[in-house]
């Protein structure tokens, strides 16, 4: 089986995940609790990647503890089939560059819109905050 762009998906790992559009990424805080995000994602033989606005809390989360779960959901978070443990690791920035193309690839069109959309946005945010960037995640099956 391939992924969009020829490469290779393995249909052993992440078995649930596969033709669907959004990943329930669960990350836990410092005192266990879980949280559960809607995600993006695409999967390149036995890894998912996920990006992510570099400041957002699943990646400070993250930087605590690599554990997490994955489950198929809907764009609103409701969980659709089964969770599976996984560990995660941010990606330096060379790295990142792997999952963005397979989530370009992924996504195409919505992607585009949602990128010209956030800089659009960007124009006429008030914040005097600079943009954090963006953090690409790197999931992998324990």
């Amino acid at each position: 089986m391939t992924e969009p762009g020829g490469l290779p998906v393995a249909a052993t790992t992440f078995p649930h995940l596969q033709k669907q559009q959004y990943m329930s990424l669960t990350t836990y805080r410092k005192n266990g609790e879980a949280v559960a995000t809607p995600v993006w994602f695409a999967q390149i033989g036995d890894k998912l990647y996920v990006y992510s606005d570099a400041d957002a809390g699943k990646i400070k989360r993250l930087r605590h503890t690599t554990r997490v779960s994955v489950a198929p959901c809907t764009a609103t978070g409701t969980v659709t089939g089964a969770a599976q443990e996984a560990t995660a690791r941010i990606l330096s920035d060379a790295e990142g560059q792997i999952a963005l193309d397979a989530i370009n690839r992924k996504y195409g069109w919505q992607k585009r819109a949602l990128a010209l959309l956030n800089r659009v946005m960007s124009l006429f945010s008030r914040s005097e905050s600079e943009d954090a960037g963006t953090a690409y995640l790197e999931i992998t099956a324990t």
